[in-house]
């Protein structure tokens, strides 16, 4: 995946909610998660501002030390500017990147891979923030497609959009539970050692 990915995520996230704006964020929760849609919109400027420092500086053993701070009297139209403003970053860092290049994240990840993860937080988040807010909006398939191609090769078949949401803790698929934090954690590790 590559900076365009990010993109055309970030490019849906804002046409989708654009029309919300004028609608009290903070008086939704965002779908199944503790955080307002607020704060979960808040939250996606945040992981994409982070992944363009990872890609920018290459660390090699924990994520920088910087936190995105949206302004606390911020209204929803702001914080989807800045969104945009972090995806842009996002996607210049991985254009910019030489391809072999790696960054910190659980382990070394090339620009690929941070490009994949924020296309993830975008969708997901976003389908958060539209339940939240009584949408019936759901990610595009193609891109769902591709998130799980890079960041989940070995999710079940089915379609994109339902296995993405299962593999990200949101929903159920047939006859798989809907994962939990500590079964994701299980599912992690034994990757990791088997």
């Amino acid at each position: 995946m590559d900076g365009g990915d990010v993109d055309l995520a970030v490019a849906e996230m804002v046409r989708v909610l654009t029309p919300q704006v004028i609608r009290d964020w903070r008086e939704h929760r965002a779908g199944t998660l503790d955080w307002s849609c607020w704060t979960t919109a808040v939250h996606v400027g945040h992981d994409l501002l982070a992944y363009a420092g990872q890609v920018a500086a290459r660390p090699t053993d924990a994520y920088l030390p910087f936190d995105l701070v949206v302004r606390d009297d911020a209204a929803p139209r702001d914080v989807l500017a800045v969104v945009t403003a972090c995806g842009r970053l996002l996607s210049a860092a991985v254009g910019a990147a030489h391809p072999i290049a790696r960054g910190w994240h659980w382990g070394p990840t090339d620009p690929g891979g941070f490009a994949a993860l924020g296309v993830n937080e975008t969708l997901v988040h976003t389908w958060d923030i539209s339940q939240g807010l009584g949408l019936g909006w759901r990610p595009p398939a193609a891109q769902c497609a591709a998130v799980l191609a890079r960041l989940f090769p070995h999710a079940p078949a089915g379609d994109p959009v339902d296995v993405l949401l299962w593999c990200t803790g949101r929903t159920a698929l047939p006859g798989r539970p809907r994962l939990t934090s500590w079964v994701l954690k299980a599912a992690v590790d034994a990757e990791r050692t088997g």
